[in-house]
């Protein structure tokens, strides 16, 4: 019996990460539960699964989850608030199993306290690498923590590889990898009319059902930006080794070219409990609830290049891995801020990437040779990012 602690349970990874748990009970029992202010969605997940603690981000959260649980007679979990309880319950003695789930920098210290404790982390926070990524990857070697990828193109590279080991790519005989996104709602779209997305348009996946945040990534590809960089992290490769290809199923979630010419694909359908149940169960495997993949009905898979003019996030992605330094956190707190900007109607689709190359101009880029460091830079971009959105709703009024 394996204890898991899931942070960011209430969104999308965290929900089927409870489903996938809920099929294996003899195996997997839930210690933690975390969130950020969705009591709702906490209380009914607390009721069906009891775990140990649920801790929310936010204090007045914590209160009304604690009176919601009492009127409901649930008096097994203890509710805590605030990012030090989170890091509590991600680096509990009991732990075996962490799901870093929680969407942006604000996932980075808990995943952290993960790693530091030595815990099976299973990655779906990508902005965890992208900020802090030697930081990070030297914590996982210092504390002998087991880091298994969970977004499903680094859980593809990670099965397509010879012996299943992240590192040292080439004495594996790897040549080059082949980063597969879908080019979300807008591939076709008229580069005239991306002014004129909006928030539901942005967020209509048509494959993957994502949070609102990775759904307006998925759509100015950013999402597959910071894929990028992760995956530098993750198998310690060079960006000139790492190919972005469009392919719009959703089918192929990446693939792996050795050099005598073999190339590896990991197939299936568009859902995240594959992944999950994969590093859950890793090195064995076990159920995900997720129907098999009828190649034939499927008929074709298309393949294309990205097209970074329709798509600057992605070249600004590359921009900041060649530049190094603090540009990666740059890169990530202006996105956060301008996503947060356009789902709030305050900027434009295009003004996305507009503010973010802003920001990576204007702010000055340093060693991240600490986590203050870190947090420093992080304050700093989303600082000039709130001015710049400001200053663009000034110009429009």
């Amino acid at each position: 019996m394996e204890l898991v602690t899931i942070l960011g349970s209430t969104g999308s990874i965290g929900v089927s990460t409870l489903d996938v748990l809920a099929r294996e009970p003899d195996c997997f029992r839930v210690f933690a539960l975390t969130a950020n202010t969705g009591v709702a969605d906490m209380l009914q997940q607390v009721i069906a699964v009891r775990p140990r603690f649920a801790v929310m981000r936010c204090e007045q959260s914590a209160e009304q989850l604690r009176q919601a649980l009492a009127d409901n007679q649930v008096d097994e979990t203890e509710v805590l608030a605030g990012e030090r309880s989170l890091c509590e319950v991600a680096a509990a003695r009991e732990v075996d199993v962490v799901m870093a789930a929680i969407v942006g920098g604000a996932g980075l210290e808990p995943t952290l306290a993960a790693v530091n404790a030595g815990k099976k982390v299973l990655l779906a926070n990508k902005e965890a690498l992208v900020m802090a990524g030697q930081l990070f990857m030297d914590a996982v070697e210092e504390a002998n923590a087991v880091l298994l990828p969970i977004d499903s193109e680094h859980n593809a590279i990670f099965q397509c590889l010879d012996d299943g080991s992240r590192r040292d790519l080439p004495s594996q005989g790897v040549k080059r990898i082949l980063l597969t996104g879908s080019g979300g709602p807008f591939r076709e779209t008229p580069a005239e009319e991306l002014v004129h997305v909006t928030p539901d348009q942005a967020c209509a996946h048509p494959n993957w059902s994502m949070g609102r945040k990775i759904s307006v990534d998925s759509a100015t590809m950013m999402n597959k930006g910071l894929e990028l960089i992760e995956a530098c992290w993750l198998f310690d490769t060079p960006a000139s080794n790492i190919d972005v290809v469009v392919h719009p199923q959703s089918i192929i979630h990446s693939m792996v070219e050795y050099i005598d010419g073999s190339v590896l694909a990991q197939l299936g359908n568009p859902d995240m409990r594959t992944p999950i149940a994969h590093a859950l169960a890793w090195p064995e495997r076990m159920p995900s609830g997720v129907g098999s993949l009828d190649i034939i009905a499927q008929g074709r898979l298309d393949f294309e290049a990205p097209d970074e003019n329709r798509f600057p996030c992605l070249r600004l992605a590359r921009e900041a891995v060649e530049r190094g330094g603090t540009s990666a956190i740059l890169l990530n707190a202006a996105n956060e801020v301008a996503v947060a900007a356009f789902l709030a109607g305050e900027l434009a689709f295009p003004a996305i990437a507009e503010v973010i190359e802003s920001v990576m101009n204007s702010v000055a880029v340093v060693e991240p040779n600490s986590l203050d460091a870190v947090k420093l830079a992080d304050r700093e971009a989303r600082a000039a990012a709130v001015a710049e959105v400001k200053r663009r709703q000034a110009e429009n009024t």
